[in-house]
C-alpha cells in the first residue's frame, strides 16, 4: 500500500478507511486521529445542517454543517498544532465555488505541469492510488478547495469521452472525492457533437442542443453532484460559436440550459484573443480581446453561467494589472482565474510565493466582484504533489486566500510553514520572510517594470528578450535603441480606455503609474528619469543585479533551515537552478539593453558586450 506523503498535514498520518464515506464519518475520523497524534483531548463534534460549509469553534466543540463540520475540525486541528488562537465567532467561505482547474490530459501528461505526471490519469485511462487520492482530499478540504476539474481545457478527443463511455470511471473518481467535499468539474469540448454524426456544433440548432442535454441527463444521473462543465472556446485553435457566426452568450447559454435542470454550472473562459497576430499590425493589441469580446455581452448570459476571467489581461505574467473586463460586467457572473502552475514564474523550480499577489488582487478588485475563484492547478505525481516542497504554500495559500480574499498572506505562510516543519522559531521567522519576499525577487532578475513574455518560447523557462517579438501571440515590448515599452493610454492603443475613470487615471500618465507597471503602459526612453533620480536604463540595469543577489541571499537563507529529508534535498537541489537561472536572466537582460541603448552601468558592474 502506498505510504501517505508529507504534507502541511504531517500530524494525520495515516490513510483514512475507505469506510469514512461521507464528510462526517471523515470529520469524526480526523478529529480522534488528529487530537490522539497531538496528545490532546478532542472537543465534541455538532453537525447543524443550516450551518453548509460555515463552522463555530471553541476548545469544547466543533460545530457545523454537513462539508462545513469537516472543515471546522481541520481549521481547530491546524490551530492546535500551529499554536494560535481559534477564530471567533461564525466562520464561512467568501466565494461558494472555490475550484481548481487541472490541466491533465488523460495519456498522464500535465500541460504546463511541473510536478510529474497526472495523479489520476494514465495511459488513456482513469487511473489513481486510492491512499494517495484520498491525502489530496484532505490537503483540498484543509485548505477549503471544493470544486477539482479533472482533465486539461485544451480537450483531445480521449478527454471528451469522460464524459461518453468513461463516465463510470469518472464517477468512481467523484465518490473517491466526494467525503472531503470535493465535487468534480469536467472540461468539455465544445464541438463534440460532429463526433455522434449531429453534422453541426451551431449553439442555435436545435439537434445540437439536444444532444448536449441528452449528454447532461446521463452525466449527472451517474454523478449527481457534479459541479459542471468547464469550456475553453474559440482561443487557441479551440473550436467555439464563432465557427457558426454565434456570439459566446448564445454559445454559453445553450450549454447551460442543458445541465440547468441538475444544478450544474457551466464555467466558460474568457481567454479568447487573435493567436495568429502579425507583429506588423500595430492597431491590435492583446490585453484588450476580453474586454472587446464580453464587455458588450454583460447581462446576456444564463444565470448559471460563469464567466472566468484571468486576473491580468495577458496570461499570467509575473506581473500585470487587474484585466479591465473584471469590472465592466455587474450583470454577469463572474470567476477570477489565477495560476498555480507557475509557467512565468519559474515552473515550481524557481521559489515564487504567491499569496502577496493574491491580497493585492483582493484590494484592486473588490471580492464582491466575482461570483467564485479557480486557479490552474500545481499537482502532480511527484513525491511531495508540487514539485517544489515550497509550492505547497502555494497550493494551501489558494484555499485560504478563496476562503477569505482579506486574509493576510504572511499569516498565511508562517501557519503553512509551522505545519509542514515545526522549525525553531529564529528559522520560522526566516523561512517565512524568503517566502514573502520570492516575487520580489524573481520579478527583479525577469520582468522587472511591467515587461512580460521575454521567456524561451513553448517552455517559458529562462530569458529570451527576443523570443515572442516577432511571434504570433501579441507578446511584444518593441524595445529598439531609444525605448522600450508599449503605448497603451488613450494617445495609444486605447487600452486604458478600458477601466473605470479613477483606475484609468491611475495609468494615464508615466508620471502616476505605478513604476512597476510603467512599461506595460508606456514606451519610454532610456533616459526617462524615475521618481527616485535613477534612468529607466540604471533602474534596467540595478534591478536584474538585485534580483539575482537577492536569489543568492535566498540560498543562504535556505541553507541555515533545519529542513527534513527529502524536502532539505529537494529544496537545496532546486535553488541550485534558481540560482543558475537568475544569474542567466541578469546577464542576458543587462546585455541586451546594454547592446541596444549603449548606456553604461553607472556602478560599473559587469556587463557582457
Amino acid at each position: 500500500m502506498s505510504t501517505i506523503r508529507r504534507t502541511w498535514l504531517p500530524f494525520l498520518n495515516a490513510d483514512i478507511p475507505a469506510a469514512c464515506d461521507t464528510p462526517i464519518k471523515v470529520a469524526e475520523y480526523e478529529l480522534k486521529l488528529g487530537c490522539e497524534n497531538l496528545g490532546i483531548k478532542a472537543p465534541a463534534l455538532r453537525v447543524d445542517p443550516s450551518m453548509g460549509e460555515g463552522y463555530v469553534l471553541a476548545d469544547a466543540a466543533v460545530t457545523g454543517g454537513g462539508t462545513g463540520a469537516l472543515y471546522g475540525v481541520y481549521a481547530w486541528l491546524c490551530a492546535k498544532a500551529a499554536g494560535d488562537s481559534l477564530p471567533e465567532g461564525p466562520q464561512k467561505p467568501f466565494w461558494p465555488l472555490r475550484m481548481l482547474d487541472s490541466w491533465d490530459n488523460v495519456d498522464g501528461f500535465v500541460e504546463r505541469g511541473y510536478a510529474g505526471r497526472s495523479l489520476w490519469f494514465e495511459g488513456g485511462e482513469l487511473r489513481w492510488d486510492g491512499p494517495r487520492i484520498r491525502q489530496l482530499g484532505r490537503m483540498l478540504a484543509s485548505a477549503g478547495v471544493n470544486v477539482l476539474s479533472v482533465n486539461n481545457v485544451n480537450v483531445r478527443a480521449d478527454a471528451a469521452r469522460l464524459i461518453e463511455d468513461k463516465l463510470p470511471d469518472l464517477a468512481r473518481l467523484a465518490e473517491a472525492f466526494r467525503p472531503f467535499g470535493v465535487r468534480l468539474m469536467v472540461s468539455i469540448e465544445f464541438s463534440r457533437p460532429l463526433a455522434h454524426g449531429v453534422g453541426t456544433a451551431d449553439p442555435l440548432d436545435e439537434n445540437v442542443g439536444k444532444w448536449w442535454k441528452e449528454r447532461a441527463d446521463a452525466v449527472w444521473a451517474a454523478i449527481p453532484d457534479l459541479a459542471g462543465f468547464l469550456v475553453k472556446a474559440d482561443s487557441e485553435h479551440r473550436p467555439g460559436p464563432f465557427t457558426y457566426g454565434r456570439s459566446h452568450s448564445e454559445g454559453a447559454n445553450m450549454l447551460a440550459r442543458a445541465i440547468a435542470p441538475h444544478g450544474g454550472v457551466l464555467v466558460w473562459r474568457a481567454f479568447v484573443y487573435n493567436c495568429r497576430q502579425d507583429w506588423r499590425d500595430t492597431t491590435t493589441d492583446r490585453p484588450k480581446a476580453a474586454y472587446e469580446t464580453y464587455a458588450p455581452l454583460d447581462g446576456q448570459f444564463d444565470d448559471n453561467v460563469i464567466l472566468q476571467v484571468k486576473n491580468g489581461p495577458f496570461d499570467f505574467q509575473v506581473r500585470e494589472p487587474v484585466s479591465p473586463t473584471l469590472y465592466a460586467m455587474p450583470n454577469t457572473r463572474l470567476a477570477v482565474e489565477v495560476q498555480l502552475a507557475q509557467e512565468y514564474t519559474g515552473q515550481q523550480i524557481d521559489i515564487y510565493a504567491m499569496n502577496p499577489m493574491w491580497r493585492e488582487l483582493t484590494e484592486a478588485l473588490p471580492p464582491e466582484r466575482a461570483a467564485a475563484v479557480a486557479a490552474v492547478s500545481n499537482l502532480g505525481r511527484d513525491e511531495n504533489y508540487t514539485g517544489h516542497p515550497f509550492a505547497a504554500a502555494n497550493l494551501y495559500g489558494y484555499g485560504r486566500w478563496a476562503w477569505d480574499p482579506w486574509v493576510d498572506p504572511r499569516a498565511v505562510l508562517r501557519r503553512w510553514a509551522r505545519l509542514t516543519y515545526r522549525l525553531p522559531e529564529a528559522q520560522e521567522d526566516a523561512l517565512v520572510e524568503l517566502l514573502m519576499n520570492s516575487r520580489a525577487v524573481y520579478e527583479k532578475y525577469t520582468a522587472n517594470l511591467g515587461l512580460g513574455w521575454m521567456v524561451n518560447p513553448h517552455d517559458h523557462y529562462g530569458p529570451n528578450p527576443g523570443g515572442y517579438e516577432y511571434d504570433l501571440w501579441g507578446t511584444y515590448h518593441k524595445a529598439n535603441r531609444d525605448a522600450v515599452g508599449i503605448d497603451r493610454t488613450a494617445n495609444g492603443t486605447g487600452y486604458t480606455l478600458q477601466y473605470p475613470p479613477q483606475i484609468r487615471e491611475r495609468y494615464e500618465t508615466p508620471e502616476a503609474c505605478p513604476d512597476n507597471l510603467k512599461l506595460f503602459f508606456h514606451r519610454l526612453r532610456y533616459d526617462y528619469r524615475m521618481a527616485d533620480g535613477r534612468t529607466l536604463i540604471q533602474r534596467l540595469y540595478d534591478d536584474h543585479f538585485e534580483g539575482c543577489a537577492g536569489a543568492e541571499a535566498m540560498a543562504g537563507v535556505l541553507k541555515g533551515l533545519d529542513l527534513p529529508e527529502p524536502d532539505r534535498t529537494e529544496a537545496a537541489q532546486r535553488m541550485e537552478a534558481q540560482i543558475k537561472n537568475a544569474r542567466e536572466w541578469r546577464d542576458v537582460l543587462n546585455t541586451f539593453f546594454h547592446r541596444l541603448s549603449g548606456a553604461e552601468d553607472a556602478k560599473g558592474r559587469k556587463i557582457y558586450d
